[in-house]
């Protein structure tokens, strides 16, 4: 139950005292996680102690998990409208000239490799199946020393296609540059910014994957990612699903 709901609940319980505290909390309910429950008390001209009363009524054990639903609660909005914005910021960058020459390239080329490393992975997995289902010989790698391995083997019928939304991945951009350098039509997808992936590529597509980090782990939104492919693959598989 969200904070505004549990006062909406227990507002019988409330006094004036508790009222102010609940101002206060929503007026600064963006830095409430770094404010200590001393200084808010000397805020209000109170103690802490009438805080930790305010929070029990309200059914938290205390201040410090009061914060830390607060805390919850602005990260599950945050995201709820980072979804939307990732989703519709992607959408302009579909540009379906794009989509369908790259489509051309995949097709052309003797053979496809996908490269593409942590959160990455799932995606050249799911793109080479996606292409092998209708005849199309596509092979991935997700390990350094296969990519190397296989960059080094590729040739210039070849498409090695990058699947990075920072594109600022080292075992992937070194593996790319190996693959150029035996002539290989490199295409990339990375997040809708200057990367050096995408200054490697001879074809870039994009999406809209800015990086995002709670408590130093990597939680970028990689549903972006998966609508270029999706699009991607729909287009291959009505174009030449019947003809591979």
């Amino acid at each position: 139950m969200r904070f505004d709901e549990r006062v909406r609940l227990y507002a019988d319980r409330l006094n004036d005292t508790d009222d102010q505290i609940v101002d206060y909390i929503m007026e600064h309910r963006e830095e409430i996680a770094d404010i200590p429950i001393q200084k808010m008390a000397e805020a209000l001209y109170t103690v802490p102690n009438t805080i930790v009363r305010f929070a029990k009524k309200l059914g938290y054990k205390g201040f410090a998990e009061l914060k830390a639903a607060l805390a919850l609660e602005q990260r599950a909005e945050a995201a709820a409208l980072a979804g939307g914005t990732v989703i519709e910021k992607t959408k302009e960058l579909l540009d379906e000239r794009l989509i369908e020459e790259a489509v051309g390239k995949l097709h052309e080329a003797k053979h496809v490799f996908f490269y593409g490393v942590g959160d990455s992975a799932y995606f050249c997995e799911m793109m080479a199946k996606h292409l092998r289902c209708v005849g199309k010989r596509a092979d991935f790698f997700v390990q350094r020393h296969d990519m190397l391995y296989n960059a080094d083997r590729c040739g210039e019928k070849d498409v090695v296609f990058v699947i990075s939304a920072s594109g600022e991945t080292k075992q992937v951009l070194e593996a790319v540059a190996a693959a150029k350098q035996n002539g290989a039509f490199v295409i990339s997808l990375t997040h809708f910014c200057p990367n050096s992936l995408a200054d490697l590529a001879d074809f870039r597509l994009y999406c809209w994957a800015p990086k995002q980090f709670l408590n130093k782990y990597d939680v970028t939104d990689r549903t972006s990612l998966y609508l270029v492919l999706r699009a991607l693959s729909e287009r291959y598989w009505k174009t030449y699903g019947k003809c591979v």
